[in-house]
């Protein structure tokens, strides 16, 4: 059965990349070898049949060492997850294809920290990093499959398998995958996330070890949106194949890929667990990433004229932008914990980076070198305090090389009991600005740019509560010295975007409250977001409400063989300058000429579980046909049609 199980999620998508195929069937077969032969031993002295495992001998744990239980339910907060990114999306605007990027509604979705990044934010989005990445320990070898269906000519497939070949050392093997081809011209997604995690403790639990490595890779055609919005608004028949519509780029694409190393591990120094502990901590990071814009033909024909979407170049033709990136992070520290007093901790961060081109352009605007790098050295501390309802973490870091920055964040959690609970937290982030804003070279002759931008400033309050009658949280958040793009080009058939930075203040505040209705066998499930910025300048832009509302009714059937749940999710957000997309390095940017909004998104679900297995189909956006053609991600980036998907989640495990 276990062999079975590797197979199926192994050769469930045809996108597995061979070049991971065999360190894949070593791992497996090496733990499934182990556990064969602890099976083996264990049988002469265990009955034939042995007792089904307690649901919290299947145990998913954060880095941060917060730990759920592997969970078969169906809930409507497991249909929020039926998407590519396998997680709860409010807030997020998809584009039209699976595997695209997305358009951020709500603000506070958006996590800082100290240290730059690389950038090129609209292939983050399902670019798994450190702390996405989960470790396991199951009693018994635990399988999931997910399959869904795709807007043309694909599918979406995650497999996953995790399995103890003992008490003290679990393994996991992961591939999430897809292929969609989508409705428009060059419209194509081709995505890749591997991921290998093994954790391990000695006997004695003096030491603990996490490990984990990934291989990412995102293939996406680039169409810049669609060249002639009147004939997608006029509701014209012609174009009900959306393949009708002229686009901007009929053959660019972008593509990203990066790898990982990573383990974290603790070593307790005195020989037992008593109420004074010390223990000695680090952890390291080595990451690659590579990014390529490709654009075969340069210039666009629209409505018979000759346009150059992203202005001059230096070439006719065969546009190929690489740039390369790579990091190394090493964190050590000390830890003294006592039972009392709660846990303290001290470290020294080692961060180096190398962000890189393979030339030098002296232009006639100045020099524009082929790298940035260098190494960050910050020292910190932490203090975590848990004591019957209280729960708190207190971190400061600061650096002590030649970039400043520093990050201070408190969180602060009383539980009430288990139905009510608030949490409030304060960020003080003094961060480097992500690389492509310093730096980028391109073909194109206004892509070239290299800045000296002063660090950001944020300042951000939060306070959580959730209890028997509500969810509700409130976000404050003053920025400083806020980097954005924005398009410089006169011509509206042009982008030609540049780094800003914004020398004003700029507050924000959100208010989201969430609660869900019960009656008989109906429910209402509510999320309504409310958004507000004060600033000079429209470089923050944010729709005032954003909610989604889902009416459904669930059951038993089949003498409870089946728990079917059926209903309607409403989505809606106001209308407001929506940022619009910049293929050539995938950056969203601000503009202000035209507001995108106020157009109902109607979705009708029906999910069954069976034993372990949930099964979903979904209409999403069945109200297109009735609205009219008025609905859009991004200015020229028109959202979703009416379609119909199904999939499946499968869980193998005893």
């Amino acid at each position: 059965m276990i062999l079975f199980q590797i197979v199926l999620c192994i050769f469930a998508s045809k996108y597995f990349k061979m070049k991971y195929l065999f360190t894949v069937l070593f791992l497996l077969i090496f733990s499934v070898g182990f556990s064969q032969d602890d099976q083996s031993d264990a049988a002469k002295n265990i009955p034939k049949k042995q007792p089904k495992a307690a649901f919290d001998q299947y145990r998913i744990i954060s880095l941060q060492k917060d730990t759920t239980y592997v969970d078969t339910s169906l809930t409507i907060k497991k249909e929020y997850e039926y998407n590519y990114l396998r997680k709860d999306i409010f807030g997020l605007l998809p584009f039209a294809n699976e595997g695209q990027t997305y358009t951020v509604l709500d603000f506070g979705l958006k996590n800082f920290t100290s240290f730059p990044e690389i950038g090129f934010s609209g292939k983050q989005f399902n670019y798994l990093g450190v702390n996405d990445i989960n470790y396991y320990s199951v009693a018994t070898p635990v399988t999931e499959l997910y399959f869904k269906t795709v807007m043309e000519q694909g599918q979406s497939v995650d497999a996953f398998i995790t399995v103890n070949t003992s008490e003290r050392f679990n393994m996991s093997v992961a591939f999430k995958g897809l292929r969609s081809l989508g409705k428009y011209i060059n419209q194509l997604s081709s995505t890749g996330n591997f991921r290998f995690t093994s954790s391990y403790n000695t006997l004695n639990k003096r030491y603990y070890l996490n490990f984990h490595f990934t291989g990412q890779d995102f293939l996406n055609g680039e169409n810049g949106g669609i060249s002639s919005i009147e004939d997608f608004e006029s509701g014209d028949g012609a174009f009900a194949n959306r393949a009708r519509l002229d686009v901007y780029l009929k053959d660019a694409k972008s593509f990203m890929k990066g790898k990982r190393y990573f383990f974290d591990h603790n070593f307790r120094i005195n020989s037992k667990n008593e109420g004074n502990n010390l223990y000695l901590t680090h952890q390291f990071n080595y990451e690659t990433r590579f990014f390529e814009y490709n654009q075969k033909t340069v210039p666009s024909t629209v409505n018979n004229a000759i346009i150059y979407r992203f202005g001059d170049s230096y070439v006719t033709n065969d546009i190929n932008d690489q740039t390369r990136y790579n990091r190394m992070y090493n964190k050590v520290g000390a830890i003294y914990e006592n039972s009392l007093l709660g846990k303290f901790q001290f470290f020294i961060e080692d961060f180096r980076y190398n962000y890189y081109y393979d030339k030098i352009l002296i232009l006639d605007s100045g020099t524009i070198p082929s790298s940035l790098n260098d190494k960050i050295n910050t020292v910190g501390g932490q203090y975590d305090y848990r004591k019957n309802k209280w729960n708190g973490i207190f971190t400061y870091s600061n650096s002590i090389s030649n970039q400043p920055m520093s990050n201070f964040d408190a969180k602060l959690n009383y539980k009430f009991n288990d139905k009510n609970e608030f949490v409030f937290q304060y960020q003080m982030l003094n961060k480097i600005p992500d690389h492509i804003y310093n730096l980028y070279q391109s073909s194109f002759v206004d892509y070239n740019w290299y800045n000296d931008f002063k660090n950001e400033k944020i300042n951000n309050i939060e306070a959580t509560a959730k209890t028997q009658w509500l969810d509700a949280s409130l976000q404050l958040s003053s920025i400083k010295d806020h980097l954005y793009f924005s398009n410089d080009a006169t011509d509206s058939q042009q982008q030609i975007i540049s780094p800003k930075q914004y020398d004003k203040a700029i507050n924000y505040l959100s208010v989201k409250v969430s609660r869900e209705f019960k009656w008989w066998k109906l429910a209402l499930d509510n999320t309504v977001l409310y958004q507000q910025v004060d600033q000079e300048n429209d470089v923050l832009n944010v729709p005032q409400i954003v909610t989604r509302n889902s009416l459904y009714f669930t059951n038993y059937f089949f003498k409870k063989a089946m728990y079917l749940q059926t209903g309607f999710i409403f989505n809606y957000f106001t209308k407001y300058y929506i940022n619009d997309y910049n293929p050539v390095t995938t950056e969203a940017f601000v503009q202000n000429q035209r507001k995108v909004g106020d157009f109902p998104m109607l979705d009708f679900f029906i999910n069954a579980r069976i034993r372990q297995t949930r099964i979903f189909l979904k209409a999403e956006h069945f109200n297109s046909k009735m609205t009219g053609n008025n609905f859009y991600t991004a200015p020229n980036y028109p959202y979703r049609d009416f379609m119909i998907r199904f999939g499946l989640v499968w869980n193998f495990f005893q």
